[in-house]
């Protein structure tokens, strides 16, 4: 940690440094109510501004935290109030008439457990510094001590180092606090050591995990990144589990990860390869986005929007390597693998927006792309799309160079030439990329990032080995080219895909479905698609304004099973050979070649 800690420090220097002492005292948990102290070393300006995030790491969308303030007071070095003022809606102006230490205090509401900025009830607090702690950007690089004041029989977990108590610890600067949270309350604490570093895992809530199989599977995680990255940029390492009701979710941090999840969502097996790929997802963001990071996110500005065209790099490649990683350890089956990929690749080509927004835009729009109707016809997802083009530019790599050099290739780099304090931009990682394979990517970083890319899954898979097909079974199917959710006896349009069947006849989102030629809607599209055939012209009725009206659609033909991914039965040498060096695994069906 102390690596980084240097690191983090030398992003804005400045003259002097002395300790940020910041105490949280939990007050009244059953009403999610906290009182924090603030006391900042001396200055001699003749005012100080201090500011509460506007947003956090992690999740790039303004967030407003400083709604959950209130009482706010200042005093300087003698306990003397001090006049303050507020700005803007997250910074407060403390006056100051001569140089003294300066002291603030307030309240802060929190009830908001999946933003996972800031929650406390009568079991936990869950801190993350940006939903609770104010800063002062001339003390930002100054060390920082945390002490948490809570019920006797909570503990406190952090990534963070101790100091002199199980509640109270130490930080290099503001950066570094911020980029580790705290979890303080009645919870399980598991430790285990692998390749000599430590790690901790914290589990606040009840559900049907197995902490066994939890344990035994990050034991396997955790070996695997010196498959890509030459040294870890930690000691020690938390995986903090929120097994809790609503919230869901999970967040990167400096050497630690907070996983929310439904606490019955452990137990099946697809539920359990949901949280161990999200925490493959977050264990990657330890080097991804903590020890190397896009030009446009250093360094963070937490009251306004870091703005960066890769941020398709910083998530959607995380959530590419993740099944490298999984597969690699045996974590996961090739067949998990290819169901998790089918699904991607299917609601990839489900998604209009796909067509309208490519990676590099919805990378710098992600502070204001919206989901919803709108988002899915006219905008795309730097996890998912990030994660295809990264398979597509991982494949067309190893295709170039007969197996020799991988994507994995370029993160390794991106680690040794342009970890923090160092940024990196698209022409470095084009330089890169032209490096190793010997050719020019230019042209490719065109078409496919900076425009929207077109994937074309039979001759991309042909390459290693596998295919893309409907399953045995399946059939056509009248098709309605949208999605609804039941809402009493009707069927209300949530998706009306752009330029579909339900758009041309004039539908649109937030519109209730009645009737199919004087059938009345079931409670599901497919069931009341399966009362028609694939072409079949049909009179809608539907709901809007609460108003009856009616329009002329013609039901379209699909497959009633989607399409995928498996491997070929008889893979030629050279398939095996890139699937090998794709996935770091022999292919299935390596025994039953193919000439």
């Amino acid at each position: 940690m102390k690596k980084i800690f240097s690191l983090l420090i030398a992003l804005n220097v400045l003259p002097a440094f002395a300790d940020v002492a910041y105490t949280l005292k939990i007050t009244q948990p059953e009403h999610h109510l906290g009182e924090v102290e603030v006391t900042f070393p001396k200055s001699a300006q003749s005012h100080m501004d201090i500011k509460l995030a506007d947003w956090r790491t992690g999740r790039y969308e303004m967030l407003d935290l400083a709604n959950g303030i209130r009482a706010f007071d200042a005093t300087d070095a003698e306990g003397r109030d001090l006049k303050w003022h507020k700005i803007d809606k997250s910074t407060w102006r403390v006056h100051l008439d001569n140089p003294t230490r300066v002291t603030v205090n307030y309240q802060v509401y929190a009830n908001e457990l999946g933003l996972r900025a800031r929650h406390i009830d009568d079991s936990h607090a869950f801190v993350d510094a940006s939903g609770f702690f104010m800063f002062s950007e001339s003390f930002r690089n100054d060390p920082v001590t945390v002490e948490m004041q809570v019920p006797g029989q909570w503990r406190s977990v952090s990534g963070m180092d101790f100091a002199g108590s199980e509640h109270r610890f130490t930080a290099a600067n503001f950066d570094v606090l911020v980029d580790s949270p705290i979890e303080s309350g009645v919870n399980q604490l598991h430790k285990f050591r692998v390749d000599g570093r430590d790690y901790e895992l914290v589990i606040w809530g009840e559900g049907n995990y197995d902490v066994d199989l939890m344990i035994s599977d990050l034991k396997k995680l955790v070996k695997t990144g010196s498959l890509i990255w030459q040294d870890y940029p930690y000691d020690r390492y938390v995986f903090m589990v929120h097994a809790t009701s609503g919230a869901r979710g999970a967040t990167e941090h400096l050497n630690s990860t907070i996983i929310q999840r439904h606490r019955d969502a452990f137990a099946k097996r697809d539920d359990y390869i949901g949280f161990i790929s999200t925490a493959a997802h977050e264990f990657i963001h330890t080097w991804n986005v903590k020890n190397y990071r896009p030009a446009g996110l250093v360094p963070y500005d937490y009251v306004n929007p870091n703005y960066s065209d890769l941020l398709w790099l910083a998530e959607g490649s995380t959530s590419y390597l993740e099944d490298f990683l999984l597969l690699s350890a045996g974590i996961i089956s090739h067949e998990e693998y290819y169901t998790g990929l089918s699904k991607r690749i299917n609601r990839h080509l489900e998604t209009p927006g796909k067509d309208i927004q490519s990676v590099a835009q919805t990378s710098f729009d992600k502070w204001i792309n919206q989901g919803g109707d709108h988002g899915k016809n006219f905008s795309t997802n730097i996890y998912s799309e990030g994660a295809l083009v990264s398979m597509m530019l991982d494949i067309k790599l190893l295709d170039d160079s007969d197996g020799q050099v991988s994507y994995r290739d370029v993160h390794t780099i991106l680690a040794q030439r342009h970890h923090l304090p160092g940024t990196f931009n698209s022409q470095d990682v084009i330089n890169i990329l032209n490096e190793i394979s010997g050719q020019d990517y230019a042209q490719w970083w065109s078409h496919n990032i900076e425009k929207p890319f077109i994937l074309d899954v039979d001759p991309l898979f042909e390459k290693v080995g596998l295919t893309y097909h409907y399953p045995s079974g399946s059939q056509a199917v009248a098709g309605f080219d949208g999605q609804a959710q039941s809402h009493g006896e009707l069927l209300e349009l949530s998706h009306v895909a752009r330029n579909g069947n339900a758009w041309q006849a004039g539908l649109t989102s937030g519109d209730k479905l009645v009737a199919f030629n004087k059938h009345q809607v079931r409670d599901t599209l497919n069931k009341t698609m399966a009362l028609f055939e694939p072409g079949q012209k049909v009179i809608v009725d539907f709901i809007r304004r609460d108003k009856l009206m009616s329009t002329e659609m013609t039901l379209s033909e699909v497959q009633s099973k989607p399409k995928q991914v498996a491997a070929v039965s008889q893979p030629t040498p050279r398939q095996q050979q890139l699937y090998r060096a794709w996935m770091g695994v022999s292919h299935p069906n390596a025994g039953q070649t193919s000439q």
